[in-house]
């Protein structure tokens, strides 16, 4: 009886937790998502003009469209920075480690978020550069800073391809994880415009990619970055709303199991007093 109730006590102690851990989540929660879908107008527009760009102009030489010949791939992995998020941080991390055409010498990771970071490590990736605050509070100003160094290192030919990893927000309950692939830049073939829809750059095209491709770039990460807030705190309202669900349930159990025991107590002792009462 007395480890049932010690027991009983420790998991109330944990419910508490989980239970007060879910209110947070669910704050934040509401906060991450307003800003997603604020970013989201943004987001949808310059992904749907850069295709449209891509798709009229047709086959151009340009540096952002092109493999570079480095085999090396630069990979962009959103994660948080704590875990009790259920299977989050790991469903995005299967996005790289089950990639099995990739080898694991010529991916670089550029870890947004510790669990991340903690978990490619490792598997034996290499780590370049780490930015655990950015997932905390994402701005525009962090993302257009990491895509003006990656664009950097691809024209340099340092690496020949960018990904983006990261875990897209539907709703609440219903959570993505995605790689995408941000250069060389690709576009909807089948979406291509009328072969009499004309288009005039002005200045010429070569300079108008090179000025929208890296604004596309770091919309396409601040996106990523705030959806994957969003995520982050949905999952992990998720996780605490089961394991306070679970602790109610052993709660329950173990209450069962005490009544059981003190029952079986009392009844013993009575057998032992009228036992006693008979010898005398």
């Amino acid at each position: 009886m007395r480890d049932i109730k010690r027991r009983k006590t420790s998991i109330q102690g944990t419910q508490q937790i989980t239970k007060a851990m879910k209110l947070v989540s669910t704050v934040k929660l509401q906060r991450a998502r307003a800003g997603a879908e604020r970013s989201q107008t943004y987001f949808d527009c310059m992904y749907d003009t850069v295709n449209n760009i891509l798709s009229r102009v047709g086959h151009l030489e340009h540096k952002y469209l092109v493999p570079g010949a480095c085999p090396k791939k630069a990979v962009i992995v959103i994660t948080s920075n704590r875990g009790l998020a259920g299977g989050y941080n790991s469903n995005v991390a299967k996005l790289i480690t089950g990639q099995e055409d990739w080898k694991t010498e010529d991916v670089v990771v550029y870890a947004i978020g510790n669990k991340g970071r903690e978990i490619l490590e490792r598997k034996g990736y290499t780590v370049k550069e780490s930015y655990p605050e950015v997932i905390e509070e994402p701005a525009y100003a962090e993302a257009m800073l990491l895509s003006q160094k990656l664009l950097t290192s691809f024209a340099a030919g340092e690496i020949g391809e960018i990904y983006l990893a990261y875990t897209h927000f539907k709703n609440t309950v219903s959570h993505e994880p995605k790689l995408l692939k941000l250069l060389p830049v690709e576009y909807d073939a089948d979406a291509k415009a009328p072969a009499d829809a004309l288009m005039n750059f002005e200045p010429e095209d070569v300079e108008a990619l090179d000025m929208i491709i890296p604004k596309y770039i770091s919309s396409l990460i601040y996106g990523a970055l705030m959806e994957a807030a969003a995520s982050e705190n949905g999952a992990r309202m998720q996780a605490m709303d089961n394991a306070t669900s679970n602790a109610e349930d052993m709660i329950s159990d173990l209450s069962l199991k005490y009544n059981r025991a003190r029952q079986g107590s009392i009844t013993q002792e009575l057998t032992e007093i009228i036992a006693g009462a008979e010898a005398l």
